[in-house]
């Protein structure tokens, strides 16, 4: 037999292994070693959660569910998007419930991309955006936002990438890996360049309720003409420490939620079934619990900014999720070389820029997602690894 290398499909040999996962496995086979790198919360999920699912576990709730999740739960959600952004969802078809989000990203881009398609990513993204993009036979046409604008995508930029095969943009704001957002005015020029091109928008929104101080997230299909238009992904993995759990959705019209459904029926079927009951009580019951988690965030974000300024490391403010993204090439090393150079002599991991696109390069992303304590030493052991190791 002729090796196995040869026999792959030609998208995945095309892709490269997740750069966040490196680094943690490098740390996870190292003692004393504080993770600036993996995007989770240091949170336990919130009791209430975990009791609502013991209490399904009990009641003998373990079955499959309907193919778009319960009814209870997607009634839910129809509601929870009515209250917050006054988006009107039919819970019956225009919602399905995922595996975390990141199979509501695949089953979008799945359902809609055709071999070939061009599907526009402003960078530095999430690093599963290029790669589902290609796996889904399409072709990612990464476009640079700059850090000048605060890392927001413009119209000017996005116009020069347009060809005859463009056929959706993918953005993710509040952004991983900058902690960049987008304030409504950027949006809706956003949503005009959609129109003019007539594109798909899917718009990840799992850092939605990851803002801080007087911003308020925009929900891009609650912008004029952009429901019909607009897959919204979102989830509960970040903003209610429910990783884990891997429960996630999509929001669309009906006809793209059932494309989505029918891909879904064939691989993961449904959600599990006690993470939907534990989701149920979330949307119901949870949002203190998240405020609290924020307002944390928030006083981590802080110390983490201003620490990386004393270092003389320049980075923009994060305005959302729970990342930070300085610049340290005035170093003298790659990104790469700085990450691993960092974690090899001081112990302290995070995630080069680059394994966020091209444009990534430069800069290396740590996630506040974790203590205050965990932060301090960690800014301590950077600032050792700068005085020693600067090139």
């Amino acid at each position: 037999m002729s090796k196995w290398n040869d026999r792959l499909s030609p998208q995945v040999r095309s892709i490269a292994p997740s750069g966040i996962r490196k680094f943690f496995d490098i740390a996870a086979k190292m003692e004393d070693v504080i993770s600036l790198g993996v995007g989770e919360p240091d949170f336990v999920t919130p009791w209430l959660m975990r009791e609502s699912c013991i209490h399904g576990l009990e009641q003998g709730y373990t079955s499959y569910t309907a193919n778009r999740g319960t009814p209870e739960l997607r009634a839910e959600i129809a509601r929870h998007f009515m209250k917050r952004y006054n988006i009107d969802y039919n819970s019956e078809t225009d919602i399905l419930v995922t595996v975390g989000v990141s199979e509501a990203l695949d089953l979008a881009l799945r359902a809609v991309i055709a071999p070939g398609d061009e599907v526009l990513i402003p960078e530095p993204c999430y690093v599963s955006y290029q790669a589902c993009t290609t796996l889904a036979g399409g072709v990612a046409v990464n476009v640079p936002a700059k850090i000048e604008n605060e890392f927001r995508i413009t119209p000017e930029e996005l116009e020069p990438y347009v060809t005859n095969k463009t056929k959706a943009i993918l953005i993710g704001y509040p952004n991983n890996p900058t902690g960049a957002i987008m304030e409504r005015e950027d949006l809706l020029k956003i949503a005009d360049f959609a129109e003019k091109y007539d594109l798909i928008v899917i718009s990840d929104e799992i850092y939605g309720d990851l803002t801080y101080g007087d911003r308020e997230h925009v929900c891009f299909a609650s912008l004029p003409n952009m429901q019909d238009r607009t897959i919204l992904l979102n989830g509960f993995s970040k903003a209610y420490a429910m990783t884990g759990w891997r429960i996630g959705y999509a929001l669309g019209n009906a006809e793209i939620i059932a494309a989505m459904t029918k891909i879904h029926q064939y691989t993961m079927l449904c959600a599990p079934i006690t993470a939907q009951i534990a989701a149920i009580d979330t949307l119901r019951h949870g949002e203190k619990y998240m405020k609290k988690m924020v307002a944390e965030y928030n006083r981590r974000r802080k110390l983490i900014y201003d620490g990386f300024k004393k270092l003389g490391l320049d980075s923009f403010e994060p305005k959302g999720a729970f990342y930070i993204f300085p610049n340290i090439t005035s170093t003298g090393y790659t990104s790469s070389e700085f990450a691993e150079a960092l974690i090899r002599t001081e112990r302290v991991a995070l995630v080069p820029g680059n394994a966020f696109g091209v444009s990534g390069e430069g800069h290396v992303r740590c996630s506040y997602a974790t203590s205050i304590d965990k932060i301090s030493e960690a800014l301590a052991r950077i600032g050792n690894f700068l005085k020693n190791h600067r090139r």
